[in-house]
């Protein structure tokens, strides 16, 4: 007995589920170890790593609504960040610990989304690439404080395009587009928080600042490489020439960037009122 034929829709869409089904197994997902438990106390922190900031440290016990996260791009005292991080604020302290902190000038420029924050006393920078060529599928490493707390992402360059930005005139500033794929393990939900965190690549040198996501979409936006420079240059700052970077990769990600935070190469940043 022959059986019948099934129809021709019902085998396009067993083939059609089959290679989806494929192509997620086969799907890249770099997720990172949770952060571990930070160091009690002020004093485990600021010895952690090099720093010259001891002496400018104060209580900032209203500084308890972090913003943000920046990032040394000068040993003596220099930051880079996202200029939503900071706006609003009526003081800006960078975060060495819960409520302690030091402090900081704000030179913003909201047209690019950017800003350069200056402090008494820094910690090692790390490295600028303010002339990357960044080709589609590059990998960039994002670490920061999402939802206010130690986290990362990693995530592939999809291209360029333009965020408005808030001012009068409804001004465009072109960033770079990425891709998520990969997260603290655990961490669930949007990645309020990484805004102002670095994005690195693989020889942990900035490529970028992280500006901004959509979390439906699972896209990450970042400042280019040049705005970095130009923010810099307006700023009257310039960028150690001598920062080391780290070998950053899918499996180490998580570990280097807990060395960040925790050698205060990426802060965060809260408004202080």
């Amino acid at each position: 007995m022959r059986l019948p034929r099934p129809p021709d829709w019902i085998i396009y869409a067993l083939a059609v589920l089959g290679l989806t089904g494929v192509a997620l197994a086969r799907r890249e997902r770099a997720d990172a170890p949770r952060a571990p438990p930070p160091v009690p106390g002020l004093e485990g922190v600021l010895t952690a790593g090099p720093s010259s900031m001891g002496a400018s440290v104060r209580a900032l016990p209203t500084a308890n609504h972090p913003a943000g996260a920046a990032f040394s791009v000068s040993d003596s005292g220099v930051w880079l960040t996202a200029e939503r991080v900071v706006r609003g604020c009526r003081r800006t302290a960078v975060l060495v610990a819960p409520g302690r902190g030091v402090l900081a000038k704000v030179f913003a420029d909201r047209s690019s989304d950017l800003a350069v924050l200056t402090t008494e006393g820094g910690t090692p920078a790390l490295p600028l690439v303010l002339n990357a060529r960044l080709d589609s599928g590059a990998r960039g490493y994002q670490p920061g404080y999402p939802q206010g707390a130690p986290g990362e992402a990693t995530s592939r360059l999809l291209g360029r395009d333009a965020l408005r930005a808030t001012t009068r005139g409804a001004t465009r500033h072109a960033v770079l587009v990425w891709a998520e794929d990969g997260r603290t393990e655990g961490l669930e939900g949007g990645l309020a928080g990484l805004s102002g965190a670095p994005v690195l690549d693989h020889a942990g040198r900035v490529v970028g600042v992280t500006l901004a996501e959509a979390p439906r979409r699972g896209r990450i936006y970042s400042a280019p490489p040049q705005a970095m420079g130009a923010i810099m240059a307006a700023a009257g700052q310039t960028p150690s020439s001598f920062a080391q970077g780290l070998t950053i990769t899918t499996d180490n990600y998580g570990r280097a960037a807990d060395a960040l935070r925790r050698d205060l190469r990426v802060v965060q940043v809260a408004c202080a009122d």
